[in-house]
C-alpha cells in the first residue's frame, strides 16, 4: 500500500483534523486496510495509596562521637564501623604519658594519610569509661585529628555492637548486660 506523504496526518496536529480528516480514512478504505487505533492515548498514572514522608536524614552522615575519660582526662572518642582497627592516637599516648608497646604484626593504614600508608609499629593498652561504662581496649597508636580514640570493628565486633544509625545511638553487651 502506497500513502502519499502529504496525506498523512501530523502526530502533532490537534486531535480535531484526526477526526475530520477524509483523506486518510479514505485512501486507507480505498485499499482493504484499517486504521489500526484511532483516538486519544490511555495514560497511566500510578497513585500511592499514603502520603509520602521525608525521612529525617540528620543523622545518615554523621559518626558517633561522644567522649570518654582516660586516668580523668577527658578525652574525644569516636564510634567507626568502617574502620578495620582500634586507633590512639600519639597525641594522647604523648600527654598521658602512656606506657607503649611493640606491636605483634607491624602494618600499614592507607585510610589515614593521603601520601601513602602509616607504618604501625606501636600499641596502647587503654582504661577508659563512658559514663559508668568501663573498658580496656588494646589499640594501634598513630598519628590522627579526628579524635584521641576510635573504636572500629574490632571493638565492636568483641561487645556486640548495635548501631542505630537513625537516632545515632550504640547499644552493646558488657559483662553479660545490654547497655545504651
Amino acid at each position: 500500500m502506497m500513502v502519499k506523504r502529504d496525506q498523512l496526518l501530523s502526530e502533532h496536529s490537534d486531535n480535531s483534523s484526526r477526526s475530520n480528516s477524509p483523506s486518510l480514512s479514505h485512501t486507507l478504505r480505498d485499499h482493504d486496510c484499517e486504521i489500526p487505533c484511532e483516538g486519544d492515548l490511555l495514560t497511566i498514572r500510578r497513585m500511592l495509596g499514603t502520603i509520602p514522608k521525608s525521612l529525617d536524614d540528620t543523622q545518615r552522615e554523621n559518626i558517633f562521637h561522644t567522649r570518654c575519660l582516660i586516668n580523668t582526662k577527658l578525652c574525644s572518642l569516636i564510634i567507626d564501623g568502617g574502620s578495620c582497627t582500634n586507633v590512639a592516637s600519639t597525641r594522647v599516648v604523648e600527654k598521658l604519658a602512656l606506657p607503649t608497646i611493640s606491636h605483634t604484626k607491624p602494618c600499614k593504614l592507607q585510610w589515614l594519610s593521603a601520601e601513602g600508608g602509616i607504618i604501625v609499629n606501636k600499641q596502647v593498652l587503654i582504661n577508659f569509661a563512658i559514663g559508668k561504662y568501663k573498658d580496656e581496649v588494646l589499640y594501634d597508636v598513630v598519628p590522627m585529628e579526628a579524635a584521641q580514640l576510635l573504636l572500629g570493628r574490632p571493638w565492636q565486633y568483641d561487645r556486640h555492637v548495635l548501631h542505630d544509625g537513625l537516632s545515632n545511638t550504640m547499644s552493646f553487651l558488657s559483662k553479660g548486660a545490654r547497655l545504651l
